[in-house]
């Protein structure tokens, strides 16, 4: 993954075109609605990967209403916003590892027919979301952000629907525990990259001010 992500020219006039700002609505609302989707599937198939991903789905739509709020505002500001979602992000990865954990002590097999359908078409929302948001991907660190997390999203669908064969061809848990341990060190690995842009571009925006 790379770390040559400072804000560019084409990241700041993005800052206000309002292609940008309609696909941050777009997404959220996609994002919204396949949290409601996989989390009551989730807790249905008793699969950890599933209710780890509604999770991240329900962070992604917050994290693009705090995108839409601070568009249009200096640097230090969106940096500032990055810096609040590199935390969440590495919140839901501890939560997720958590949850992985508790489901090795205590859980049973999931339903691998309801993985696999959740996880295919939470994979086709990531994806749309993904391809809509490449070309911002070299922005600031909270467009940055963005793209980080529908990327990690659309690996992690990948993975689910792996978990789906292995916990259908095993008959057990860990392929589903496996990929929430995944999950969430994307996550936690994501958060470790916006947050160390958001530090820079705070300390620059310090030293405009």
């Amino acid at each position: 993954m790379s770390n040559h992500c400072c804000a560019s020219g084409s990241g700041a006039s993005a800052l206000n075109d309002p292609r940008w700002r309609r696909i941050l609505w777009i997404a959220l609302l996609i994002n919204a609605a396949m949290f409601a989707v996989e989390i009551v599937a989730g807790v249905a198939a008793d699969s950890r990967a599933l209710q780890a991903d509604a999770l991240d789905f329900l962070g992604d739509a917050a994290n693009y209403a705090i995108s839409l709020g601070v568009a249009g505002m200096a640097l230090a500001w969106r940096a500032r916003a990055a810096l609040f979602k590199a935390v969440t992000m590495l919140a839901f990865g501890l939560w997720v590892l958590g949850s992985a954990l508790w489901g090795f002590l205590a859980g049973t097999a999931p339903h691998a027919e309801t993985m696999g359908l959740i996880g295919a078409l939470a994979l086709a929302a990531n994806v749309a979301v993904a391809l809509m948001l490449y070309r911002y991907r070299t922005g600031d660190a909270n467009m940055r952000s963005v793209w980080i997390c529908s990327r990690n999203d659309a690996i992690g669908n990948l993975a689910v629907l792996g978990a789906a064969l292995g916990v259908f061809g095993t008959g057990q848990s860990w392929p589903d525990l496996l990929v929430a341990t995944i999950m969430a060190t994307l996550a936690i690995w994501g958060s470790v990259e916006v947050y160390r842009q958001a530090r820079r571009e705070l300390t620059v925006g310090h030293t405009t001010a």
